[in-house]
C-alpha cells in the first residue's frame, strides 16, 4: 500500500501526460473544525473525473461543477495558481457541509508542470523525503531533498510542503491482535510490517498487503531505522522478543512506542530495564504500555481500535485519556 499523496500526485502526472487538463488543489489553511488537514490533496481533469480529498465532498462536488465539463460549461482554466475560500458565511459552511464556524483556504494549481510532477512522483516512489514549493505568483514548482518531514507553510506568496514515504508500523508478534492492529493500520494509509521469530506464528498470518519478517525483533528495528514516521508496538507477550525491540525503539525517533500487558506486567518490564538495562524513568517516559486508549474493550477487535486511535492521537498531537 502507498501513501494518498502518492496515488494524487501518481494520477496528476498521468493525466498530464494524456493531454487532459486537471487542477491539482492542496488545502493551505484552515480556520475552526475542518473535515481535511492542511496538506490534504486532490487531483480534478476536466471532464469531472477526481482523485483525493479536500472536504468531505460538498466542496469537491463545486470544484467539478465550476472548473469542469461534467455538469455544465465549467473548464478549468489556464492561468497562474489561484486561492480559494470557502465556508466564510454561516451559509456557505452549511452548503458545503463544513462544521460549524468551519472555513479552509486551497491553493489551485492550474495544469501544473509536467516534467516537475514526474521527477517528484519517481523521487516519492524511490522512498525519498521531498520539499515541494510552489510559487504562487508564477506557478513555478522547485523540488529539494528533506532532512526530516515539516509542516506545511504558507505565507499568501508561496507554498512549501514535505511530501514523502508513508507512515509506518512495526508490529512485534504475528498474533489474532496483530492483524486487527495491521487492519486497521492499513485502512488509516501506514505501511505495516510484523516481525515474528516463531513460525508457528507467523506462518498462518492472514492479512495482505503487510511484510512479514522472522528475524529477532532488535534486528528488526535496526533494520527497519525508524524515523518521525515511525509506530513500534510489541504484541507478543514474549518478554524475549517484546523486550529486546522496546530497548531498540526507546532509543530511536520513532514517534510512538507500545507494548501490550496488564499494569502489572507494564509496572514489572519498566523494574526489568531500570534495575538490568540502565533506562530511567526519564528513558521510559515514552512507552505507551500498557498500549491502547482505555474503552473497556475485551476481545482482539477492540483492543485493535484502542491501540490504534493511540497511535493516531500521538501521531496528530491529540492528548488523549
Amino acid at each position: 500500500m502507498e501513501s494518498v499523496d502518492v496515488r494524487v500526485l501518481r494520477a496528476a502526472r498521468d493525466w498530464h501526460a494524456a493531454g487532459h487538463r486537471l487542477i491539482l488543489a492542496t488545502v493551505v489553511k484552515t480556520w475552526g473544525s475542518s473535515p481535511r488537514p492542511v496538506g490534504s490533496m486532490m487531483a480534478l481533469r476536466e471532464d469531472g473525473r477526481c482523485i483525493g480529498s479536500v472536504s468531505g465532498g460538498c466542496i469537491e462536488d463545486d470544484l467539478v461543477h465550476r472548473y469542469t465539463r461534467a455538469y455544465g460549461d465549467g473548464r478549468i482554466p489556464d492561468s497562474p495558481p489561484e486561492l480559494v475560500r470557502y465556508g466564510v458565511t454561516a451559509d456557505e459552511a452549511h452548503r458545503y457541509g463544513l462544521p460549524c464556524g468551519g472555513t479552509l483556504e486551497l491553493l489551485l494549481e492550474y495544469s501544473p508542470d509536467h516534467a516537475a510532477l514526474d521527477e517528484l512522483v519517481r523521487r516519492l516512489e524511490s522512498g525519498e523525503l521531498v520539499q515541494r514549493t510552489v510559487d504562487c505568483v508564477t506557478g513555478s514548482v522547485t523540488l529539494a531533498a528533506a532532512a526530516a518531514p515539516e509542516s506545511l507553510v504558507f505565507d499568501d506568496a508561496t507554498l512549501s510542503s514535505t511530501l514523502g514515504p508513508q507512515y509506518r508500523l512495526l508490529l512485534i508478534g504475528a498474533g489474532s491482535l496483530a492483524e486487527y492492529v495491521a487492519t486497521m493500520a492499513l485502512f488509516n494509509d501506514f505501511a505495516v510490517t510484523v516481525c515474528d521469530p516463531r513460525v508457528e506464528h507467523s506462518g498462518t498470518w492472514a492479512v495482505a498487503g503487510v511484510e512479514i519478517t522472522g528475524e529477532m525483533p532488535d534486528d528488526a528495528v535496526r533494520a527497519l531505522n525508524p524515523d518521525s514516521r515511525t509506530a513500534i508496538v510489541a504484541l507478543s507477550h514474549d518478554p524475549k522478543l517484546d523486550d529486546l525491540a522496546l530497548l531498540e525503539a526507546l532509543h530511536s525517533p520513532a514517534f510512538f512506542v507500545g507494548a501490550i500487558g496488564s499494569r502489572r506486567n507494564a509496572a514489572s518490564r519498566r523494574q526489568r530495564f531500570i534495575e538490568h538495562f540502565d533506562e530511567t524513568e526519564a528513558s521510559l517516559a515514552r512507552l505507551h504500555s500498557p498500549v491502547g486508549l482505555y474503552i473497556g474493550s475485551k476481545t482482539p477487535a477492540e483492543i485493535a481500535v484502542s491501540v490504534m486511535a493511540q497511535i493516531l492521537a500521538v501521531k496528530n498531537g491529540v492528548t488523549a485519556g
